[in-house]
């Protein structure tokens, strides 16, 4: 008969309990829980470098959900050149900008974002730039970009994206409580 001690008892325990889930889930799948949805937003913030999208409606679509992945077009007026893409990976969520030309090419600016340090809660996820992201603001010219941090937060009645870096703020908010009509595809969408 094999004696287990107390010493690693504990350890056998937490082998045997089952395991949490993924960090990110919660805020995940409230998110897959608006797919095919779409909600009009506005900027929110108030810094005067936003003033062109101020001036336009704002369209976010939950366009496409796999259980791994969402692709959300955010429209600004009728220029549907961005999609937000939040994929699940390893400890976290990744969120990454997709910009497309409208003949469907991909903008040599396309493909940035972060995946999650801190872990995220079921409303909120901060994404800092990752490595990928540095590398391309420094070699466009942009390398105070490589700073940024985007998140996301999401209520019972509102998603809120926001940008901030030093010396930079910007924030949209969406209206989850009134879906709108889901707009056209995103450029380069089939």
């Amino acid at each position: 008969m094999r004696v287990i001690s107390f010493l690693t008892l504990p350890l056998v325990l937490a082998a045997c309990s089952p395991s949490s889930p993924p960090a990110g889930d919660a805020l995940f799948s409230t998110l897959s829980d608006l797919c095919g949805q779409a909600f009009e937003g506005r900027v929110v913030s108030d810094d005067p470098r936003d003033a062109d999208w101020a001036s336009e409606i704002l369209t976010l679509h939950v366009r496409e959900c796999t259980p791994g992945q969402l692709r959300m077009p955010m429209h600004v007026g009728d220029n549907r050149s961005r999609t937000f893409v939040l994929s699940r990976v390893a400890g976290g969520l990744e969120f990454k900008h997709e910009h497309r030309h409208e003949d469907g090419i991909e903008d040599v600016l396309s493909q940035y974002g972060g995946t999650t340090v801190a872990t995220p809660t079921e409303s909120h996820a901060e994404f800092p730039a990752d490595q990928f992201t540095r590398v391309l603001f420094d070699r466009e010219g942009i390398a105070v970009s490589m700073q940024n941090v985007w998140s996301i937060t999401v209520t019972d009645t509102t998603f809120t994206y926001a940008l901030d870096r030093p010396g930079r703020h910007f924030e949209a908010e969406f209206d989850l409580t009134e879906p709108v009509d889901a707009p056209p595809p995103p450029w380069g969408a089939g």
